[in-house]
């Protein structure tokens, strides 16, 4: 008998469920380089993840004396929750290597870079999230990066009707 799934995780064929995105970093930023760490979390937060709560929006990634930590990431708190429950709010320690927290701190101290969380998910029954050193774009870069997304459906839609022309 299969159980019906809580929250919003989706699967994404990978082995990782989804719970949270931050879809306008791909927007605002340009995406040098991308990491995947695991994160310290108390009971209820997970809990409160595992019903597929979170938001990303204004989070951003510091290092402190060669450890990373996760600022500004929203997990409400459990509903369920007791006088245990979290802050939602909290800053949350990052697990990384210490070869890739050097470089990433050598990497973030150039002007203009910095570190910010691209998505939140489940991996093997472990909360993950993928991190990301970026660099801001200008406005006039977000759109041409807007014109060249645009451009390129205009070409797909364009010869997918020449394809259905010739099969007719």
């Amino acid at each position: 008998m299969a159980t019906k799934k809580k929250g919003k995780d989706k699967d994404t064929g990978d082995g990782r469920k989804i719970i949270a995105q931050h879809k306008k970093a791909r927007h605002d930023y340009l995406i040098l380089d991308t990491y995947e760490c695991g994160i310290v979390l108390t009971g209820t937060e997970v809990k409160s993840l595992r019903q597929g709560r979170a938001s990303l929006a204004d989070g951003f990634v510091q290092i402190d004396g060669h450890e990373a930590w996760l600022h500004n990431v929203h997990v409400p708190e459990y509903t369920q929750g007791t006088w245990t429950n979290h802050a939602a709010r909290r800053k949350r320690k990052l697990l990384m290597h210490r070869a890739e927290i050097d470089k990433l701190e050598s990497k973030s101290q150039e002007s203009g870079h910095t570190i910010v969380p691209l998505a939140l998910y489940f991996k093997g029954g472990r909360a993950k999230v993928e991190i990301a050193l970026a660099k801001g774009k200008k406005e006039y870069d977000k759109r041409q990066t807007l014109r060249e997304k645009q451009d390129r459906r205009e070409t797909d839609r364009a010869i997918a009707a020449v394809k259905r022309r010739q099969r007719a």
